[in-house]
């Protein structure tokens, strides 16, 4: 039913894009509905049962970041809009990278018993590792698409080796930097209120919160394999292998 809903939601906004003629939202409401059959995909190919909660997270989050985010402009209307689905996306891979391992690690074929904090930390990695590839395809499409994916932040400070002749080791710190301006042929810009960082601090901040998300899943993967019985609710987060009929 929730799959449903948001995927008429979708449709609805792909029609009314397609009118106003916004080609590239196009594209990204023909990816969401792509994005959204992932996960029956895996379910069917890979013999696997994604959990229901786990399942409305997946795509709640996708329709987040595609539809709200991108065409709604959410990401730059909502403050930390960004931030909250990195910390989301830390999470998700952390339960899929887990959920790959404790598999592995509870079939009969595979005589090797992994221990809680190996699971656990391979979850991490896991989810790290995704993070990373994530912020790699983002500078991707920055640098020779021209996009703005690598969000930019308006700051007062900079230190820079760059702008001293003296020592190498010894960066020129700028402080109070209320305004630029921007040179480019025979035209300016002028940026008020700062300078423009452009990404490094939007790069930083996510890999900081898909951290906090890989940890936080990792840790209650770890208590779940030490006690099955006790931490039953972590269920709901983790896929599980298919019974055989």
């Amino acid at each position: 039913m929730f799959y449903t809903v948001l995927r008429f939601l979708v449709i609805l906004c792909l029609i009314r894009e397609i009118f106003i003629g916004n080609y590239h939202n196009v594209f990204l409401c023909l990816l969401t509905l792509v994005l959204f059959v992932i996960p029956f995909f895996i379910e069917d190919k890979f013999q696997v049962t994604i959990p229901n909660v786990l399942e409305i997270i997946i795509l709640l989050f996708i329709f987040s970041a595609e539809i709200l985010g991108e065409i709604q402009n959410f990401y730059n209307i909502i403050p930390n809009w960004d931030t909250i689905l990195h910390t989301i996306n830390g999470f998700l891979a952390a339960a899929i990278g887990f959920s790959l391992i404790d598999i592995l690690n509870r079939t009969d074929k595979v005589h090797i018993a992994l221990s809680p904090i190996f699971v656990a930390l391979v979850a991490f990695c896991f989810s790290m590792t995704v993070g990373v590839i994530w912020e790699f395809f983002e500078y991707t499409a920055d640098s020779l698409l021209s996009t703005d994916m690598q969000k930019d932040t308006i700051i007062n400070k900079i230190s820079s080796v760059n702008l001293t002749n003296t020592n190498a080791f010894d960066p020129k710190i700028i402080k109070d930097i209320n305004k630029t301006t921007i040179y480019y042929g025979n035209d300016t810009i002028t940026i008020p209120d700062g300078y423009l960082d452009i990404g490094l601090i939007d790069t930083m901040e996510d890999l900081i919160v898909n951290f906090i998300g890989a940890l936080f899943f990792s840790i209650l993967g770890y208590f779940y394999i030490k006690h099955r019985d006790k931490y039953k609710g972590i269920e709901h987060f983790i896929p599980r292998k298919k019974l055989k009929s």
